[in-house]
Protein backbone atom coordinates (compact mmCIF):
# COMPACT_ATOMS: atom_id res chain seq x y z
CA UNK A 1 0.00 0.00 0.00
CA UNK A 2 3.01 2.66 1.13
CA UNK A 3 5.95 2.69 -0.48
CA UNK A 4 9.03 2.99 1.61
CA UNK A 5 9.75 6.81 0.88
CA UNK A 6 6.43 7.64 2.52
CA UNK A 7 6.73 4.97 5.47
CA UNK A 8 10.54 6.47 6.22
CA UNK A 9 8.69 10.03 6.23
CA UNK A 10 5.56 9.10 8.28
CA UNK A 11 7.91 7.09 10.85
CA UNK A 12 10.86 9.96 10.97
CA UNK A 13 9.01 13.28 9.51
CA UNK A 14 11.21 16.27 8.92
CA UNK A 15 10.61 19.77 9.85
CA UNK A 16 8.36 18.92 12.50
CA UNK A 17 6.55 21.91 14.94
CA UNK A 18 5.41 25.25 15.24
CA UNK A 19 8.04 27.90 14.03
CA UNK A 20 8.38 31.00 16.78
CA UNK A 21 8.13 34.29 14.73
CA UNK A 22 7.44 32.80 11.17
CA UNK A 23 7.61 35.33 8.45
CA UNK A 24 4.83 33.49 6.76
CA UNK A 25 2.32 31.37 7.88
CA UNK A 26 -0.41 29.46 5.36
CA UNK A 27 -3.28 26.45 6.09
CA UNK A 28 -5.95 24.36 5.11
CA UNK A 29 -7.76 21.69 6.00
CA UNK A 30 -10.17 18.80 4.11
CA UNK A 31 -13.25 18.59 6.14
CA UNK A 32 -14.14 15.55 4.12
CA UNK A 33 -11.53 13.37 5.94
CA UNK A 34 -10.14 15.88 8.95
CA UNK A 35 -7.06 16.32 7.69
CA UNK A 36 -5.32 20.15 8.49
CA UNK A 37 -1.65 20.98 7.57
CA UNK A 38 -0.22 24.70 8.76
CA UNK A 39 2.87 25.61 7.20
CA UNK A 40 5.60 28.31 8.86
CA UNK A 41 7.98 29.96 6.87
CA UNK A 42 11.45 32.45 7.25
CA UNK A 43 12.46 34.51 4.52
CA UNK A 44 15.86 35.50 3.32
CA UNK A 45 16.57 37.35 0.49
CA UNK A 46 13.33 35.89 -0.76
CA UNK A 47 14.44 32.56 -0.54
CA UNK A 48 13.31 30.01 2.29
CA UNK A 49 15.54 29.58 4.76
CA UNK A 50 13.33 27.75 7.04
CA UNK A 51 10.43 25.71 6.93
CA UNK A 52 8.11 23.70 9.37
CA UNK A 53 4.73 22.08 9.61
CA UNK A 54 2.33 20.63 12.07
CA UNK A 55 -0.36 17.97 10.67
CA UNK A 56 -3.43 16.47 12.08
CA UNK A 57 -3.99 13.59 9.80
CA UNK A 58 -3.13 10.32 8.30
CA UNK A 59 0.89 8.93 7.62
CA UNK A 60 0.23 10.03 3.72
CA UNK A 61 -0.70 13.36 5.14
CA UNK A 62 2.12 13.56 7.58
CA UNK A 63 4.40 11.56 4.77
CA UNK A 64 3.67 14.65 2.16
CA UNK A 65 3.82 17.50 4.52
CA UNK A 66 7.59 16.40 5.65
CA UNK A 67 8.83 16.24 2.01
CA UNK A 68 7.02 19.52 1.03
CA UNK A 69 9.12 21.19 3.61
CA UNK A 70 12.68 19.34 1.99
CA UNK A 71 11.70 19.87 -1.08
CA UNK A 72 10.85 23.80 -0.09
CA UNK A 73 13.51 24.73 1.53
CA UNK A 74 16.34 27.35 0.09
CA UNK A 75 13.48 27.53 -2.60
CA UNK A 76 12.91 31.07 -4.04
CA UNK A 77 9.27 32.42 -3.35
CA UNK A 78 8.83 31.68 -7.31
CA UNK A 79 10.03 28.37 -7.28
CA UNK A 80 7.68 27.66 -3.91
CA UNK A 81 4.83 29.02 -6.08
CA UNK A 82 4.97 26.60 -8.63
CA UNK A 83 5.66 23.40 -6.38
CA UNK A 84 2.16 21.38 -7.88
CA UNK A 85 0.54 18.71 -5.12
CA UNK A 86 1.50 16.19 -8.21
CA UNK A 87 5.25 17.28 -7.74
CA UNK A 88 5.00 16.31 -4.20
CA UNK A 89 3.42 13.10 -4.82
CA UNK A 90 6.09 12.40 -7.49
CA UNK A 91 8.97 13.60 -4.96
CA UNK A 92 7.38 10.86 -2.67
CA UNK A 93 7.85 7.62 -4.96
CA UNK A 94 3.37 8.16 -5.47
CA UNK A 95 0.41 7.25 -2.98
CA UNK A 96 -2.42 4.91 -3.44
CA UNK A 97 -4.98 6.61 -5.32
CA UNK A 98 -7.53 7.04 -2.81
CA UNK A 99 -4.96 9.06 -0.55
CA UNK A 100 -3.92 11.05 -3.79
CA UNK A 101 -6.47 14.12 -1.79
CA UNK A 102 -3.89 14.00 1.40
CA UNK A 103 -1.29 15.90 -0.63
CA UNK A 104 -3.81 18.38 -1.78
CA UNK A 105 -3.38 20.12 1.36
CA UNK A 106 1.02 20.82 0.71
CA UNK A 107 1.18 22.91 -2.33
CA UNK A 108 -2.24 25.29 -1.22
CA UNK A 109 -0.77 25.76 2.33
CA UNK A 110 2.85 27.17 1.23
CA UNK A 111 1.34 28.86 -1.79
CA UNK A 112 -0.69 31.20 1.19
CA UNK A 113 2.38 30.68 3.53
CA UNK A 114 4.55 32.56 0.73
CA UNK A 115 1.66 35.09 -0.11
CA UNK A 116 1.12 35.80 4.23
CA UNK A 117 4.82 36.68 3.69
CA UNK A 118 4.40 38.82 0.70
CA UNK A 119 1.27 41.02 2.17
CA UNK A 120 3.21 41.27 5.34
CA UNK A 121 6.43 42.63 3.28
CA UNK A 122 4.19 44.90 1.32
CA UNK A 123 2.96 46.37 4.74
CA UNK A 124 6.00 47.08 5.99
CA UNK A 125 7.69 48.98 3.29
CA UNK A 126 3.98 50.99 2.76
CA UNK A 127 4.65 51.64 6.71
CA UNK A 128 8.71 52.38 6.36
CA UNK A 129 7.76 54.69 3.21
CA UNK A 130 5.17 56.74 4.91
CA UNK A 131 7.39 57.30 7.79
CA UNK A 132 10.41 58.33 5.51
CA UNK A 133 7.89 60.85 3.81
CA UNK A 134 7.31 61.86 6.66
CA UNK A 135 3.20 60.65 7.55
CA UNK A 136 4.15 58.42 10.25
CA UNK A 137 5.37 59.07 14.01
CA UNK A 138 7.71 61.88 13.81
CA UNK A 139 11.24 61.09 16.32
CA UNK A 140 11.75 63.05 19.50
CA UNK A 141 14.56 64.18 21.21
CA UNK A 142 17.65 66.58 21.39
CA UNK A 143 16.99 69.12 18.07
CA UNK A 144 13.97 67.02 17.22
CA UNK A 145 10.44 68.30 17.84
CA UNK A 146 7.91 66.05 18.25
Amino acid sequence: MYNSMLIEHFMNPRNVGRMPEPDGVGGIGDPSCGDFLKIYIKVENMRIEDISFEVFGCPAAIATSSILTEMARGMSLDEALELTDESIVEALGGLPDHKIHCSNLGATALHDAVRDYLIKRRKQRERDLEQALGGGPKASGPGRSA
